[in-house]
C-alpha cells in the first residue's frame, strides 16, 4: 500500500532528496515551499501524513500546524531545528504527532511516518470500541468521546489515550507509552508524552472529566477505572 506525505518546507534541495528517498521507500511525495500556500494546497487536498518544517517564510510552521488543526487531523511530523525545546513543545500542543530536528537522517524520518501511519490504522484484530466509565473510544473511526462529547483527539492523542485505558486502572510507564502510542521508545528528556497527556486531560476538562489521569511520580499515568465526573 503507497502511503502519500506532503513536504512542507522552503528547503528545495532537501524536499527534492527526501522525496527521491521516500519515494524509494514507497511513499507517495508532494512538496510545498510556502507556509501559505500549504494551507490552501491541504484544504483542497488530502494526505496521509505531513512533514513540516518550524522555519518557514511568510507563513510559520507553527502558525500552518494551527490553522491545519482548525479542519485537519492529518497526522503532522514537525522538522525542527536541533535545540529547540520550546518549538517542540509547542509544536505538540498545537497538535503535532511527532518530531525530528534537522537535518534529519532520511532513514529515521522514513521510519518516524511508517510508525506514525501504523498508529493511524486499527489493527484488524483490534476491539473497535473502547469505554471506561464516561469516556468511549472508537478505534474504527478514531474518534473519543467523553460524556457524548466529542474530544476532537489528534492521532497521536488518540493512541496514547487509547494505551491509558486499555490498561485503566494500572500505572503505565512513559516509555511504553511512548513505544506503544507514538512507535519509538522515549529518549532523555523528552517530553512528547507529558505534552500529550496535558492536551487530553483539557480536553476531557472541557467535556467534564477532571482527574481521569492521573501522574505516579516517577512511575507513569493511570487513567481511572471508577470516575467521579464534576
Amino acid at each position: 500500500m503507497t502511503f502519500s506525505v506532503l513536504l512542507i518546507d522552503d528547503d528545495i534541495e532537501l524536499c527534492s532528496l527526501l522525496t527521491d528517498f521516500l519515494s524509494l521507500e514507497g511513499f507517495s511525495v508532494h512538496a510545498v515551499h510556502n507556509g501559505a500556500e500549504a494551507i490552501e494546497h491541504l484544504r483542497a487536498n488530502s494526505y496521509d501524513s505531513i512533514v513540516l518544517d518550524i522555519m518557514l517564510p511568510g507563513l510559520q510552521g507553527l502558525d500552518v500546524l494551527r490553522q491545519l488543526r482548525a479542519f485537519s487531523t492529518t497526522p503532522v511530523l514537525m522538522l525542527t531545528a536541533r535545540g529547540e525545546d520550546t518549538d517542540r513543545i509547542v509544536g505538540l500542543e498545537l497538535g503535532a504527532d511527532d518530531y525530528l530536528p534537522k537535518p534529519c537522517n532520511p532513514r529515521e524520518l522514513a521510519a518516524r511516518l511508517r510508525a506514525i501511519l501504523r498508529r493511524a490504522k486499527p489493527a484488524p484484530d483490534t476491539t473497535d470500541e473502547l469505554t471506561v466509565g464516561s469516556t468511549h473510544l472508537n478505534q474504527a473511526n478514531r474518534d473519543g468521546t467523553h460524556r457524548g462529547q466529542d474530544l476532537q483527539l489528534t492521532s497521536a492523542e488518540f493512541n496514547v489515550l487509547f494505551v491509558l485505558m486499555s490498561q485503566a486502572g494500572t500505572v503505565v510507564n512513559k516509555d511504553t507509552i511512548s513505544l506503544e502510542a507514538l512507535g519509538r521508545h522515549q529518549s532523555a528528556y523528552d517530553r512528547s508524552v507529558d505534552v500529550h497527556i496535558s492536551k487530553i486531560r483539557k480536553k476531557l476538562a472541557q467535556c467534564g472529566g477532571t482527574d481521569l489521569i492521573m501522574s505516579v511520580r516517577g512511575a507513569g499515568y493511570q487513567f481511572a477505572r471508577h470516575q467521579q465526573d464534576h
